[in-house]
């Protein structure tokens, strides 16, 4: 009795670990969506200060990057990861900030430690910006998501990536930045 209860227990595990990844991967917001616009607190080399979308965006392009939980292994590797990647991204007039669900408090501190004050992290307690980005963990909706979007001046997304892996984020939202700026050369 006790094997057929451990494989049937291994088999729902299994189909459960499934059903988690296939929701990982489904769609967020698509090329040519609507970026919502937000405005909230964020910490930029330990300084806190109101991070206005809107405002960013008279810049250039965005690199919005949601993430579960600062100081997390993955968070922190796909952290230091952009803080290494942001002179390429200002060569092609783009920002960069991540967001989660963490207090600003705990941010200011990630925003020194492991986005090594090369970018701001914002601070999205109540996980209104999660959601209106679709960028929710699966079965736990008030944390973000590993994903990564890319938003052009005119408020237009122009580039999502989804991934619980930190690995690719970077390059792929730069190989959007350097596409969007090579159609773009005035601006």
């Amino acid at each position: 009795m006790k094997p057929r209860y451990f494989a049937a227990a291994a088999a729902a595990l299994v189909c459960a670990g499934l059903s988690l990844f296939a929701l990982s991967a489904q769609a967020t917001l698509k090329p040519g969506d609507p970026a919502p616009d937000f405005t909230t607190q964020a910490s930029l080399g330990g300084k806190t200060y109101t991070y206005s979308l809107a405002s960013e965006l008279k810049k250039g392009p965005v690199v919005v990057y949601f993430y579960p939980a600062a100081f997390t292994t993955g968070c922190t590797i796909e952290a230091h990861e952009f803080a290494e990647a942001v002179d390429q991204y200002k060569k092609y007039g783009a920002t960069v900030i991540g967001v989660s669900h963490d207090n600003i408090d705990t941010l200011t501190k990630f925003s020194v430690s492991e986005c090594r004050s090369k970018f701001p992290v914002a601070a999205d307690e109540d996980s209104k910006i999660i959601k209106s980005y679709d960028a929710s963990m699966p079965l736990h909706a008030s944390m973000a998501n590993r994903v990564s979007y890319v938003i052009a001046p005119d408020g237009k997304v122009i580039y999502e990536y989804t991934s619980l892996s930190p690995d690719q984020h970077v390059e792929n939202t730069l190989r959007a930045v350097k596409q969007w700026a090579a159609q773009h050369p005035q601006q």
